[in-house]
């Protein structure tokens, strides 16, 4: 995949020219230390570009303008160093197509007792311009993040990094290309969803491929890159003796490079972020995708099973939010239970592709048969996820819009060895526990196939569902199913007079 240009955030600061020169100078210099503070925060996952103190309409609306035309600006952060009179950012905000935080902070963290005057007072009234900046969000309805407090503060970063994480999944899925082979699993419901609305809320792009066009692409890749990347499997991942060279089963594994490598080129050359795949719907191909499909998603593409593009969408957005996060990001499927009282656990696994960034150790690269989709066996690498806190999340269309579930979970070792599921697999605890966790999702609508990733938390979700205006369901200690109930009834009524708004 290829990988996006460096992105960045634009600090910008609001004034007025009723303060004169030598003030605004102040402005200027504390806002850019204010700036440059904001960036020197270590974890920072985009770059804080400073730009010039704002002071009236003209210039907030062509700074707008150029942010929302600028590929790598992936959102805002404003904050209003003394009076910024509101009306002056109307046009601006009403374009604004970029997320937006609103810092609530002032230069200096701790009041001057001793000498503070109404020289001091005229300059630090954040307290003063950012209520009314605020005012004027709510008036227009804008969607953004608020955060309070001084950016020396322990707390105050990590709220700010979680909301740039998410605006660089928002802007993922806004010029997110997404190739689907063939439809999805015929008969399924959850997997099905309203395209052209997807494109228009999200920004993704929606469009299927026969599987002949794979098929094609697959068979002009040339050997000599088959035996590289073959070399490459045998250096990277324990390898099943019947795989290796020499070994009974090796040109399966030469076929399953040769699928990746196909799939690899006609990615790349679409432009594609994400795709997804049809055990269903194979043509040409010997094998279900596996190891292809698990390594392509290990580089940060999106992939949903099954025809199953909300997922693979999903996928792709929370993978380019969580770069370089410790942790992994996988596509995942509820599977099985153990329902044993006190010991309720979930297995959640999928016939091959589950990304090993979530793996536990060095996966294994085996061959076992997979008993449907009719093709020979497949390739895949199985291993077990890695423990740790994680949340499972789910994309589903409700009818009159998306709505986004999402669950923290335990993510916990397999209580006994699994030596006859030779797939890669994950074991985890729902948050705040197994009953009410399940119910809240099904009475949710929350689908079967999700996002389950260790790499970010929830306030990364919430704050991406906020700048895509998506419901959020959570489930999570605080969970209560009545007031979940009433939550779900409350949302109804809301989005659907929002809609109208």
């Amino acid at each position: 995949m290829t990988p996006p240009a460096a992105s960045e955030v634009w600090f910008v600061t609001g004034s007025q020219g009723l303060y004169g020169e030598d003030t605004l100078r102040q402005v200027a210099e504390q806002s850019r230390s204010v700036s440059d503070r904001l960036a020197a925060v270590p974890g920072a996952p985009v770059r804080v570009v400073w730009k010039p103190v704002l002071t009236d309409s003209a210039a907030i609306l062509s700074l707008v303008m150029e942010a929302n035309a600028e590929p790598a600006c992936v959102g805002l952060v404003a904050w209003m160093h003394t009076f910024s009179p509101a009306k002056m950012w109307i046009s601006g905000l009403d374009m604004l197509r970029k997320p937006l935080l609103h810092l609530h902070t002032q230069a200096g963290a701790e009041l001057p007792w001793a000498t503070i005057d109404m020289e001091f007072m005229n300059l630090n009234q954040a307290a003063h311009g950012d209520r009314e900046f605020g005012y004027l969000q709510t008036r227009l309805g804008v969607a953004r993040k608020t955060v309070a407090g001084h950016v020396c503060d322990p707390a105050t970063a990590p709220r700010v990094h979680a909301w740039m994480r998410a605006a660089r999944g928002y802007d993922a899925l806004r010029r997110l290309r997404l190739a689907r082979f063939g439809d999805n699993m015929r008969d399924v419901a959850v997997t099905e969803g309203d395209k052209v609305e997807a494109q228009l809320r999200f920004g993704v792009s929606v469009n299927a491929y026969g599987v002949a066009d794979l098929v094609d692409a697959v068979s002009s890749v040339a050997d000599a890159a088959v035996a590289t990347l073959v070399k490459e499997y045998a250096d990277t991942y324990r390898m099943a003796p019947q795989l290796a060279d020499g070994g009974g089963r090796h040109d399966a594994l030469r076929y399953a490079a040769r699928i990746e490598l196909g799939l690899r080129d006609f990615l790349t050359d679409g432009g594609f972020g994400a795709f997804t795949t049809n055990f269903e719907d194979l043509g040409g191909l010997r094998q279900l995708p596996g190891i292809a499909v698990q390594r392509l998603m290990a580089d940060g593409y999106g992939f949903g099973a099954e025809g199953d593009w909300k997922t693979s969408a999903l996928l792709a957005a929370l993978k380019a939010a969580g770069t370089g996060l410790p942790g992994g990001t996988s596509f995942m499927e509820d599977y099985t239970y153990n329902l044993v009282p006190g010991e309720q656990l979930v297995l959640g696994s999928h016939m091959l592709e589950v990304c090993p960034s979530i793996a536990a150790g060095q996966p294994s690269c085996e061959i076992h048969p997979l008993g449907i989709g009719g093709r020979e066996d497949p390739v895949r690498l199985v291993f077990d996820a890695e423990p740790g806190p994680a949340a499972v999340i789910g994309l589903v269309d409700v009818g009159d819009r998306f709505r986004l579930v999402a669950n923290r979970i335990d993510v916990v070792p397999p209580p006994q060895p699994l030596p006859r599921l030779p797939v890669a697999r994950a074991v985890w605890r729902p948050v705040p526990d197994f009953g009410t966790a399940t119910e809240a999702w099904l009475t949710a609508g929350g689908p079967h196939h999700t996002v389950l990733t260790s790499a970010l938390g929830t306030e990364e979700l919430a704050d991406l569902a906020d700048m895509l205006r998506t419901e959020l369901l959570l489930i999570d200690e605080t969970t209560d199913m009545r007031q979940f109930i009433k939550e779900i009834r409350w949302n109804q009524a809301y989005y659907r007079l929002a809609g109208g708004l």
